[in-house]
């Protein structure tokens, strides 16, 4: 690999651990940075899929017990499950997850190809930002924080009314963490507890999406730029690390408020560079 093309690998890997998790999309800001540095090496697509797993399992690996505890207990009745419903663990919090996850589901496969051929383009992802961070700004200057409010207190319908938040996300330049955090505390939750219910529902939406792509366009891959993968998803995994702890540390403190100016800028700057 050139060193011109191991700078653009890190550059990529970086941006996309840092956003992933973020409110600021970090599909829009792929689409960006790729645009504006007319990045153009072979298997442009597989590596972006690559870097993705990588933010994946990031949040796996820092919410590793969460995950655990959705494994089923033998000891677990439908009964409880559907008087109960309390709890993001075991078949009730499959069942919360599958709900928020079934609309972007059904709409991402539904809308695929549009998506892709008419949104996945500067001037869009540049309006979702604009959009986007004023509507994150509206709701957190309405928002009454909840205190001792934990992700255990997430309901069957906060579930699945998040989940059709989440289906803006479709639109790059919304940010999937940003819809599903924003919907969460639209929903009566605490920013923390929507932050962490985000990132649970992150790792099956993103596996659908990547698992698609990759279905649909496998027959393209090649191993030309093996080590880039390598290097992309690495690269991405410890950067994602680090930003899901500094936005958790963000957010215990101060609110989504800096992130909806970031992504105000950042849009309006991207509209003037291109017109």
């Amino acid at each position: 690999m050139a060193l011109s093309e191991i700078l653009l690998v890190l550059l990529l890997g970086v941006v996309e651990g840092v956003t992933e998790f973020l409110p600021v999309s970090s599909t829009g800001h792929l689409i960006l940075t790729e645009h504006f540095l007319e990045y153009s090496v072979d298997s442009t697509h597989f590596f972006d899929i690559f870097i993705q797993l990588g933010a994946i399992l990031a949040v796996i690996c820092l919410y590793w017990r969460r995950f655990i505890n959705l494994i089923p207990s033998s000891d677990e009745v439908f009964k409880d499950i559907v008087r109960k419903g309390e709890g993001i663990n075991g078949f009730v919090g499959l069942i919360k997850i599958a709900l928020a996850c079934s609309s972007a589901f059904v709409l991402g496969f539904i809308l695929h190809d549009i998506i892709k051929e008419k949104l996945f383009a500067p001037v869009p992802v540049a309006a979702a930002l604009v959009a986007g961070g004023l509507v994150m700004w509206l709701v957190e200057r309405s928002h009454a924080e909840r205190c001792g409010d934990e992700i255990e207190g997430v309901s069957y319908r906060q579930a699945f009314l998040i989940g059709l938040v989440q289906c803006l996300a479709l639109w790059p330049g919304v940010s999937r963490a940003g819809a599903t955090i924003i919907g969460g505390m639209l929903f009566g939750l605490s920013r923390k507890a929507a932050a962490e219910f985000s990132f649970l529902v992150a790792v099956p939406v993103m596996l659908a999406a990547t698992c698609y792509d990759f279905l649909k366009s496998y027959s393209g891959l090649t191993m030309i730029s093996a080590q880039s993968y390598v290097l992309g998803f690495i690269c991405s995994f410890i950067t994602a690390i680090i930003a899901i702890k500094f936005m958790m540390a963000i957010i215990s403190r101060f609110s989504f408020i800096p992130f909806a100016i970031y992504r105000i800028l950042l849009g309006i700057l991207v509209l003037c560079l291109l017109f």
